[in-house]
């Protein structure tokens, strides 16, 4: 008899710093426990606008930047705060809403979308409410970027809405926070948690659950064509030192691309077997490279 999966549900934001240092965990768990697990990203609109932040340490968008940066340098995840003295954020809402859009393209593309607007602000410097940012994101993610455009104006923010009733449903008031739930039981794994609180969760819904061994080396990077260190040391189970020097060895034969940035390295598989998208015209979807296998990317 097939057992019944647990939901995971997931309240996050595109610029929840703490939410990024927690893709190493929800990346592990995915790979181990995927079978078992059905994993719902819901957002949770961090900041509906600046004019809620008028005091305490967080009043201006120059705080963020110095709190992004402090947070890199301590939790082995990179994260550069240029953005919020650059050109900061005004909202997080257009990002959240740009996810909904991406949605309605399929569950595994809004994946890819979030994790490469993610990317985008926390490594890129790139302010992610802005339209011409989130179009890219999803032609990187191999979603219709019109089509996005034209959900983002039209419908995702009815759909965004249901997800902030459904984070004051749950009593959500800080990200991240992930709720396991089978059945009657409900456990809640909230903050920036080691791996084991996750795995814990797992084991006490579904004791018989099935472990999968984790992935390594260019099959990990078929899975999720970019990792940072700290992703590959704590999916794989080793020290930094050892997934740095796995790393390295990857890249000197060419079997994946290293780009520094700020606190770190974000490692980048050169033919990832993701859909890419171009014009109708030309036939919708093609695989960038029929060489390597395709799989979905989740987190």
């Amino acid at each position: 008899m097939k057992q019944e999966k647990i939901r995971v549900i997931y309240f996050t934001d595109p610029i929840c710093s703490s939410c990024w240092t927690v893709e190493p965990q929800l990346r592990k768990l995915l790979v181990e426990y995927g079978d078992n697990i059905a994993l719902e990203y819901h957002m949770g609109g961090l900041l509906p606008s600046w004019n809620m932040f008028t005091s305490g340490p967080i009043s201006k968008p120059a705080d963020v930047g110095h709190q992004w940066d402090e947070l890199g340098a301590r939790s082995e995840m990179p994260i550069d705060g240029e953005v919020w003295r650059a050109d900061p954020l005004s909202s997080s809402y257009p990002p959240c809403r740009a996810y909904k859009a991406a949605e309605l393209q399929g569950k595994e593309n809004a994946s890819r979308f979030l994790r490469r607007i993610r990317e985008m602000v926390m490594l890129e410097n790139k302010n992610i409410a802005r339209l011409e940012h989130l179009e890219q994101a999803a032609a990187d993610s191999g979603l219709d970027p019109a089509r996005l455009v034209d959900d983002y104006n039209s419908r995702s923010q009815q759909l965004f809405q249901k997800d902030l009733e459904l984070r004051a449903q749950y009593g959500v008031r800080g990200f991240p926070a992930v709720f396991f739930v089978k059945c009657a039981s409900k456990i809640l794994v909230y903050g920036s948690k080691p791996y084991e609180n996750y795995e814990a969760a797992i084991r006490e819904l579904a004791p018989s659950a099935e472990k999968r061994q984790a992935l390594a080396g260019e099959d990990l990077f078929d899975r999720y064509p970019t990792l940072t260190t700290k992703e590959y040391s704590v999916i794989t189970g080793v020290s930094i030192e050892e997934a740095e020097h796995l790393l390295t060895a990857l890249e000197q034969k060419g079997a994946i691309q290293k780009q520094p940035v700020k606190n770190g390295v974000l490692w980048r598989n050169p033919h990832p077997g993701i859909l890419r998208y171009i014009p109708e015209a030309y036939g919708s979807f093609f695989d960038v490279d029929e060489s390597r296998s395709s799989h979905s990317g989740g987190g």
